[in-house]
């Protein structure tokens, strides 16, 4: 039959599914979410955790003070576990957990709950994102070393596939790598690099016999970004599809066609979603979503699309229902299902996806020869900050246009936005709730079975006996997310990975940074030393990208920046800056905790002497929230609409001069 003849409609292919990504303040309000969500038509949960049980630790810990339940939903036992999926049936979920360092812990809490309950463990559908080298390069909630992180992922791929088989033990995520500023060949090379690690190290396991590696490979899932530039993304996904056939056939000798499909979930962009103009984002988003669904031979399994003002903070279940309609419409009112791939044959299509493909193998090729992803960690890293500096500095010039933003910026007041509950917002009282919670379930369980569970898993991670039983073990009986942390620690130890902003940037000739540099100089010649500027991130806020770049321009322009990297104490970035003799403390914060964090940070500035020290403070801060740092005594604050950061250094440059020398 020649091509023309080829059948083109058909009745429509099943949707992929809908899920939103949700979860806030205790596991009891978010189950309500859930159910309320799936009511609204979504098919599938996608599991927001609080930032202490992505980095396991328990409520009271001091790194999660301010932190708990503001992202997500806290877990921090099974007791929460049952709450999170009450009068929810497990063995008809599909639910996607975006937990990575303790994803090992989630899914045997919830097996352990699919026991305990009389569900049939080898019905669970799900995922678990499990990627933690995404985390070492961009989002910031790992754990422990690469060595053990890639064990431990390891004996879940090698435990899943028999005992949770149609579960994706891991769900490799490029979708942080855009947010840090990753091109479209960046985003294919370290994504696929991070899958040929974890196999090979699956391989040189023993676990999976040779004959069952077809099966392994095939349980391997992905989780991408879908940015607004259309026509690339859309070629990117295809590109990803060639690809991963490709290293199966080749590098792993697979030949059953299912276990070569390049299956994914998405998150279209949440970067490139702007503070100024918000409704302007739902045309993003539906243009985003389009990348992912328009080509049927890359179409996604999944999709979760975010809300039009996550720019702002945590969205409304309205909002949430929004981006829901959105994914109906396009799925049961458009025809986008009835048709074979609308793009095949396009000399465009394919001229743009071959190109990618070019340049992934080429990137591949270069951590291979470091000896792979987790070899290459230090390497990658930094070419993601160099990327990010790169757009940031494009929009800066007006070279990438971003409306409402440095396009177009003139906008009648939007009426979406206006008045209380705008954004939900977390009661700071449930953190304190929690809290008791965690010391009533400690009272109540049998501590000697805790104990001796306990030991039994710190056993398994000494030896080579996989971690999966002996930690659902833990969960039925009783241990705690932190617990469970605090065994692993003691066992493989704690990391702190690179942060890429290591090396010296020239502005080459950009006016605005020689402005600003001479500036710089000036101070600091009046200051009698180098211009100092102390940037933490408190608490567990993983969301480094912004640090980086203001670390790295201020170093472009003649600062002295002392940055270390995430999750650090109030106490810990008031000894750097003593230590440093600082002129400027700067924090970064994009969880929500800026006031618990920044009140505590400057109750440890005034024990170490630090009082005349100016503090700015950078992050997602809604209007009521800045008045409150102000008053606090936070000399400048800054959000995603300054998004001019040599503007912002020029202005950090004043506010020390105003503090060390306008009385000299």
């Amino acid at each position: 039959m020649a091509d023309t003849d080829r059948p083109i409609q058909h009745a429509p292919d099943r949707p992929w599914i809908f899920r939103t990504y949700a979860g806030h303040s205790t596991a009891q309000k978010s189950n309500e979410l859930y159910r309320g969500n799936l009511a609204k038509g979504q098919t599938g949960l996608s599991i927001a955790f609080d930032l202490p049980t992505q980095t396991a630790y328990d409520a009271d810990h001091i790194l999660a003070r301010g932190e708990v339940g503001k992202v997500g939903v806290p877990v921090k036992h099974m007791g929460d576990m049952a709450l999170l999926f009450d009068q929810l049936p497990l063995e008809e979920m599909n639910t996607s957990m975006t937990i990575n360092a303790p994803a090992a812990w989630m899914l045997a809490m919830y097996v352990a709950l699919a026991d305990e309950r009389g569900d049939d463990r080898h019905k669970l559908r799900g995922t678990t994102q499990n990627d933690i080298v995404k985390e070492y390069l961009s989002r910031g909630t790992y754990v422990f070393p690469p060595e053990p992180s890639m064990r431990l992922i390891s004996d879940m791929v090698s435990w899943c596939y028999t005992e949770v088989p149609k579960w994706n033990p891991m769900n490799v995520c490029s979708y942080h790598l855009q947010e840090a500023g990753a091109t479209p060949e960046q985003e294919l090379a370290y994504a696929l690099a991070t899958a040929i690690a974890v196999l090979d190290r699956v391989k040189a396991g023993g676990q999976v016999p040779e004959s069952d590696f077809e099966t392994v490979f095939g349980r391997i899932s992905f989780f991408v970004n879908a940015g607004v530039r259309f026509v690339t993304e859309l070629c990117k996904m295809r590109a990803f599809v060639d690809l991963w056939e490709e290293i199966g056939r080749e590098r792993y000798g697979v030949t059953d066609p299912k276990a070569l499909l390049f299956r994914y979930g998405v998150q279209v962009n949440s970067l490139g979603l702007t503070e100024p103009q918000p409704e302007n984002n739902v045309y993003r988003i539906l243009i985003e979503a389009l990348a992912v669904t328009l080509s049927k031979r890359a179409r996604c399994r999944a999709l979760q699309l975010p809300a039009w003002n996550e720019a702002m903070g945590l969205p409304r279940p309205w909002d949430q229902q929004w981006s829901l309609r959105l994914q109906q419409i396009l799925a049961y009112e458009t025809d986008l299902l009835e048709f074979e791939d609308i793009f095949d044959g396009s000399h465009v299509i394919d001229g743009k996806t071959e190109e990618l493909k070019d340049k992934a193998r080429a990137t591949l090729a270069e951590i291979d020869a470091l000896g792979g992803a987790t070899n290459a960690i230090g390497h990658m890293k930094e070419s993601l900050v160099g990327a990010h500096i790169d757009r940031i500095k494009a929009i800066e010039s007006g070279a990438l246009s971003v409306v409402g933003v440095n396009k177009y910026t003139s906008t009648e007041e939007s009426p979406l936005g206006t008045g209380d509950g705008a954004i939900m917002t977390v009661d700071p009282a449930e953190e304190a709730a929690q809290v008791r919670d965690l010391k009533a379930w400690r009272a109540k369980r049998d501590n000697a079975a805790v104990e001796a569970a306990l030991a039994n898993l710190k056993a398994a991670a000494a030896s080579s006996v996989n971690i999966m039983e002996p930690s659902i073990a833990c969960a039925k009986a009783g241990v705690t997310t932190g617990e469970w942390g605090t065994a692993m620690r003691e066992v493989f130890g704690e990391f702190r990975a690179p942060t890429g902003v290591a090396m010296v940037i020239s502005g080459g000739g950009d006016e605005e940074i020689d402005a600003v540099k001479a500036e710089v100089d000036r101070v600091s010649d009046a200051l009698g030393r180098r211009l100092t500027y102390v940037l933490g991130k408190p608490g567990l806020d993983g969301h480094s990208n912004g640090a980086e770049q203001i670390a790295a321009r201020g170093r472009e322009v003649g600062m002295d920046v002392v940055y270390e990297g995430i999750r650090f104490t109030p106490a810990e970035i008031a000894a750097q800056a003593k230590e440093a003799n600082a002129h400027v403390i700067g924090l970064s914060i994009l969880s929500g905790s800026h006031l618990d964090l920044v009140r505590e940070t400057i109750a440890e500035m005034r024990k170490a002497g630090l009082e005349n020290v100016p503090l700015v403070v950078g992050g997602i801060i809604p209007p009521e929230d800045a008045r409150a740092l102000r008053q606090m005594g936070v000399a400048r604050i800054y959000t995603p609409k300054d998004f001019k950061i040599t503007g912002i250094m020029g202005d950090v440059v004043k506010v020390v001069e105003k503090a060390w020398l306008a009385t000299t």
